[in-house]
């Protein structure tokens, strides 16, 4: 596990300042040499393994995370017990070790999804040749996973706690089970309502909608993500209403807080009316 942190925080050094610089000239030659791009690329792994891998580790982790959240006091013995064996040392550390181990694949996974980012930049413009080869974004993989492993939605989204990310696994996540139009017209190149959670809310807002999603997914499992969409968007505020720094798709920027609290209310009641 030490082993592991230490080998995620060389990438982290790698790839943050070289990210940071690429923002600023969009020279996608600093990020294809660097060594996250150069291990995701790799024939030699399985790229998809490897992140389903991460996730399914992070899963197993969660419960244990959670037992030790509260209570992380020390057995009550004398300095004689403590030190009788090593294993006591070992297993007094075993705890912090597991959370750092946690942070350090979740930080595996943050910088994947920003390399994924800055990749669809850079095709967009052409920066990018055969030589880069495809690869499936990391979004789209834990989305999948998700999808055909119900039960191991709440153990990810209860230790996944970076807010951006998370609703944008939500929002996707979502709108493969939310209707969509019929008919598309030369503005079907913007971006869908229920690409935001403001969209997502209102189609929740109508019981039609909600019974059409619900024949897909589970009640429960729809309470679950919007619980989770929710804290996402209020973490989201909150930096935003802090810094003015948080713009993208899931601001809702053009609806109040009252009126996001109001919408979510209206889209629990009308799951359980579905539920009597």
């Amino acid at each position: 596990m030490v082993l592991l942190q230490y080998l995620i925080s060389v990438l982290e050094g790698d790839f943050v300042p070289r990210n940071s610089v690429y923002k600023e000239n969009m020279d996608w030659n600093l990020l294809r040499v660097s060594l996250l791009n150069m291990i995701l690329g790799s024939r030699r792994i399985s790229y998809k393994d490897l992140i389903k891998g991460c996730l399914s580790i992070i899963c197993e982790m969660s419960h244990l995370l959670a037992e030790h959240s509260d209570d992380m006091t020390l057995p009550k013995c004398s300095s004689a017990e403590l030190f009788k064996s090593l294993d006591t040392a070992g297993a007094i550390s075993f705890p912090e070790v597991r959370k750092c181990s946690f942070r350090a694949l979740q930080k595996f996974l943050l910088m994947a999804m920003e390399l994924d980012t800055s990749r669809k930049k850079a095709d967009i413009q052409g920066l990018t040749t055969r030589a880069d080869g495809v690869r499936t974004p990391v979004v789209e993989i834990i989305q999948d996973e998700l999808t055909y492993n119900r039960d191991a939605i709440f153990p990810f989204f209860q230790v996944f706690n970076e807010p951006q990310w998370k609703m944008e696994i939500l929002l996707q996540y979502f709108q493969k089970y939310i209707a969509k139009p019929s008919v598309r017209t030369r503005r079907s190149s913007e971006p869908r309502e229920d690409a935001t959670f403001d969209g997502v809310l209102k189609c929740f807002s109508n019981i039609n909608s909600v019974k059409s999603i619900i024949k897909k997914i589970s009640i429960e499992v729809a309470q679950l993500l919007l619980a989770h969409a929710f804290q996402a968007y209020l973490s989201l505020s909150f930096q935003h209403s802090a810094d003015g720094s948080y713009k993208s798709k899931e601001d809702v920027r053009d609806s109040s807080m009252a009126e996001v609290c109001k919408n979510i209310i209206s889209a629990f009641m009308n799951l359980r009316r579905i539920d009597e």
